[in-house]
C-alpha cells in the first residue's frame, strides 16, 4: 500500500507542463506525518482546514484540476494534504477498492458552495508546497478531522 502512495504523487523534481512550481506535489513518507487540528482565520493554510490546490491526475500528471485538499500537518513552507471529491464512491466501492482507492465521508462545509456532501480520499497523500494553495475553504470539524486522521494513520501506519 506504502508504494501505491508513493506512486500516486509526482516528485517534486520533475517538471510538469504548463504549471508553476508551487504547484507540484510529492510524495510523502508516511512516518514523517504529524496531523494536528490547528486552523485559524488568518488567510494561510493550516492543518484542519480545506483549501483548494492544483492537485494532478494519477493517470496523467501533467494535467489535473484544481480541488479541495484537507491539510493534515504543516512543515514550514509544505503542506501534507488529502484530496476531496464531492463525487459518492459508494456507488462504486468494490471498484475502487480492487484500485486501492480508500474513500471517507467528511460531510459538507464551506469548501463547495452547493454544500454537496464530501469525501476525502485516504490512500493518496500529497506534499504541497504553501504557495500552491489558490485559498483558503473551510474548517473541518474537529471530529470529523480527527477520525479522518485516525483512519489515515491506521492505513499508513503513522
Amino acid at each position: 500500500m506504502l508504494r501505491a502512495v508513493a506512486d500516486a504523487v509526482r516528485p517534486a523534481g520533475r517538471a510538469r507542463p504548463g504549471r508553476p512550481a508551487a504547484a507540484r506535489p510529492a510524495a510523502v513518507r508516511p512516518t514523517a506525518v504529524r496531523p494536528t487540528w490547528a486552523p485559524r482565520a488568518d488567510g494561510a493554510p493550516d492543518p484542519g482546514e480545506v483549501v483548494w490546490a492544483w492537485v494532478p491526475y494519477e493517470d496523467d500528471p501533467s494535467r489535473g484540476k484544481d480541488r479541495p485538499v484537507l491539510v493534515l500537518d504543516r512543515r514550514g513552507g509544505t503542506l501534507v494534504a488529502l484530496m476531496l471529491s464531492s463525487r459518492d464512491h459508494d456507488r462504486d466501492a468494490a471498484d475502487e477498492a480492487r484500485h486501492g482507492r480508500v474513500w471517507t465521508d467528511v460531510g459538507t462545509g464551506g469548501w463547495d458552495p452547493r454544500r454537496r456532501p464530501s469525501e476525502v480520499r485516504l490512500d493518496r497523500v500529497l506534499r504541497l508546497r504553501v504557495d500552491a494553495v489558490r485559498r483558503e475553504g473551510a474548517a473541518l470539524d474537529r471530529a470529523v478531522f480527527d477520525r479522518v486522521t485516525r483512519a489515515a494513520a491506521d492505513l499508513h501506519g503513522w
